[in-house]
């Protein structure tokens, strides 16, 4: 990606915008509603993560972990592989590059050698944006994942603690591979707004219906106890007694 050379076409259709709107005796002006850089992730300290990875490993997943994400899987159509068993080795960025979350992750790995962990606390094979990829939250999974994750994160943040060569060698692979062809220009200005208000009147529509279903960690050790919900929870509960 060319950041100098968006940033300066960007600049000439501002200045082109305005000069028409002064031929017309009018004026002309413009809101970034969201950029996003392309990632660019720090190989010396994924690989790092990645031996803890390994070390870490997958989390033991039970029988009814297992048959409900493949009841899930098969209610989307979807493999029904089940939960991982394996971890997945690293890979270099694919080509083209896939599409990640949407944050500004790629604008902070510019800034500074970054990179991200994807851990298991979801069900695979299942789409995105989608009640499938939100009802683990409230699973075993979703917490055995984050525990996992957890673990690889303070890891690495230890072993970049400890490891003085590990952090030249990330700061090198930043300045010596990842600038070497191009600097980071962003593409959102100082003056720039985020844009909030565009949900704005979605949320307060369904915020009062969303309260219902706030978990309260007071009174319930877990939400799907919250729901009355018994895990796996495969079969539809006979409607309670007139």
């Amino acid at each position: 990606m060319d950041f100098e050379n968006i940033a300066e076409n960007a600049a000439i259709n501002q200045r082109i915008a305005e000069a028409a709107a002064a031929m017309t005796d009018t004026t002309v002006t413009r809101t970034i509603v969201g950029a996003a850089a392309p990632r660019y992730f720090n190989k010396p300290v994924a690989e790092a993560m990645q031996r803890n990875i390994e070390q870490v490993g997958l989390p033991e997943w039970t029988a009814d972990e297992q048959t409900f994400a493949k009841a899930v899987q098969n209610l989307v159509s979807s493999k029904p592989d089940g939960l991982n068993l394996q971890h997945a080795a690293l890979s270099a960025p694919a080509s083209p590059p896939r599409s990640g979350g949407s944050d500004d992750i790629g604008d902070v790995s510019w800034v500074v050698p970054t990179v991200t962990l994807y851990y298991p606390s979801n069900i695979p094979n299942i789409p995105s944006h989608h009640w499938a990829s939100a009802i683990a939250m409230a699973t075993p999974i979703a917490h055995k994942g984050i525990v996992a994750g957890a673990k690889v994160t303070a890891m690495t943040a230890v072993d970049l603690l400890t490891r003085p060569g590990l952090v030249q060698q990330a700061d090198r692979y930043f300045k010596d591979v990842q600038l070497k062809a191009q600097q980071y220009v962003p593409l959102i200005g100082k003056d720039d707004k985020p844009q909030v208000r565009m949900n704005r009147e979605t949320m307060e529509r369904f915020r009062p219906e969303m309260r219902k279903y706030y978990y309260d960690a007071k009174k319930y050790d877990t939400y799907l106890e919250q729901l009355g919900v018994k895990f796996p929870g495969l079969v539809k509960p006979a409607p309670p007694k007139e």
